[in-house]
């Protein structure tokens, strides 16, 4: 992972020079964290894939803003979230928040054991029950393994609130799945 940073620091600096090809090799090595990332979080394949698409057109048009390339994964992320924000925004009804898609559906499982992709399933659905900003958070730690720091750096929010945040969502997940740990499936 080390050596992986330095050469995204390499890259950085080229794509900040005008270089397309280091910029183009940075997308391949980010732009399936960053698709990953957004379909977690929107949960609909073809928003994620279009705003995958934004992200890294506006990194682009910003990177020689970066001015420290160590920061690069934090402030791809910012990117990313602020661009499924403001779709959240777009679609929400006049007037009312954004409502969760998922809220009160409850995880149906048969039999003793599980399959791979029912598990998947079943822990997808789960992180749907929680409210998009317990869900980001697991996403950005779980899924994409960023620091506390990190993490509050991209939701533009104290360390304190994320690790609250985190850890709330960790216990919901906890109790939603516990039915299937009693199976025997997790």
């Amino acid at each position: 992972m080390i050596f992986r940073a330095v050469e995204d620091a390499d890259l950085i600096r080229k794509a900040q020079r005008g270089d397309v090809e280091g910029f183009n090799l940075l997308i391949s090595r980010w732009e399936k964290r960053v698709f990953n990332y957004l379909l977690r979080i929107l949960q609909n394949r073809e928003d994620a894939l279009d705003l995958s698409q934004d992200v890294f057109l506006k990194a682009y048009q910003n990177l020689r803003k970066l001015e420290d390339p160590d920061r690069f994964a934090a402030w791809l992320f910012r990117i990313a979230h602020n661009e499924a924000y403001s779709l959240f925004r777009k679609r929400k009804p006049e007037g009312e928040p954004y409502a969760e898609q998922h809220s009160g559906q409850s995880v149906n499982v048969g039999g003793s054991g599980m399959f791979p992709i029912e598990l998947s399933i079943a822990v997808s659905s789960a992180l749907g029950r929680l409210t998009s900003d317990q869900r980001e958070t697991v996403v950005l730690k779980v899924y994409q393994g960023f620091k506390f720091e990190e993490i509050a750096e991209i939701l533009s929010c104290p360390i304190s609130t994320v690790k609250s945040r985190l850890y709330t969502a960790l216990d919901l997940l906890k109790t939603d799945l516990s039915p299937l740990k009693a199976r025997g499936a997790v």
